[in-house]
């Protein structure tokens, strides 16, 4: 039987519902989550997670973590806040999900039911796979990004930090796609894309 872990969840909206869950698949225990709304969705019932604080508290975090806002920037605005922090991010894999033992996975990232990271692909600090994804091998997906349900990303894709793939979007084979940048619901990238 795995060990148990506490995590605390960062953010407690839709997002956050969806983590806690995972986190429980994975024998993680969500004990707490910040959040502005002490009545947000993470910490109603059904398997409320009990609410700490809001988000100014997290001078006081010192389990392991994980960012479960889905926002790209309201994101990026509180990693800078963490960073000066002790406590370090946790990564959430949901059991469901297909890792090939030559993919990395650095700490933050969470991976959402049924995604599939192929062969020599790299996730980078606090990216989002989000469920159905698909990230083929040797993608590199740079930090805070959000890969989103049913995304796909074809072999030897680069995406840069603060970018998000919306749902079911589509990027071809060795395409470039730059930093804070968005991709519409149903997109198909045929062509490099630069920042912003």
């Amino acid at each position: 039987m795995p060990t148990t872990h506490n995590i605390t969840l960062i953010g407690g909206g839709g997002h956050a519902v969806v983590i806690a869950e995972a986190a429980r698949a994975a024998n993680l225990t969500p004990i707490g989550l910040y959040d502005d709304d002490p009545h947000c969705a993470a910490a109603s019932k059904p398997d409320p997670v009990p609410h700490l604080g809001p988000l100014h508290n997290l001078t006081n975090l010192t389990s392991p973590w994980l960012l479960c806002l889905g926002d790209i920037t309201a994101r990026a605005a509180i990693l800078e806040r963490l960073a000066s922090l002790d406590a370090q991010p946790a990564t959430v894999i949901h059991p469901t999900t297909t890792i090939s033992p030559t993919a990395s996975l650095a700490p933050g990232v969470f991976v959402a039911p049924a995604a599939v990271i192929h062969s020599r692909a790299a996730i980078a600090p606090h990216a989002i796979i989000n469920t159905g994804a698909i990230i083929e091998h040797d993608c590199r997906i740079a930090a805070n990004c959000h890969i989103a349900p049913r995304a796909t990303l074809a072999g030897n894709v680069t995406i840069g930090s603060h970018t998000l793939i919306g749902l079911g979007a589509i990027i071809l084979p060795g395409v470039r796609i730059g930093a804070h940048c968005t991709i519409g619901a149903g997109a198909v990238v045929l062509a490099n894309l630069p920042d912003n």
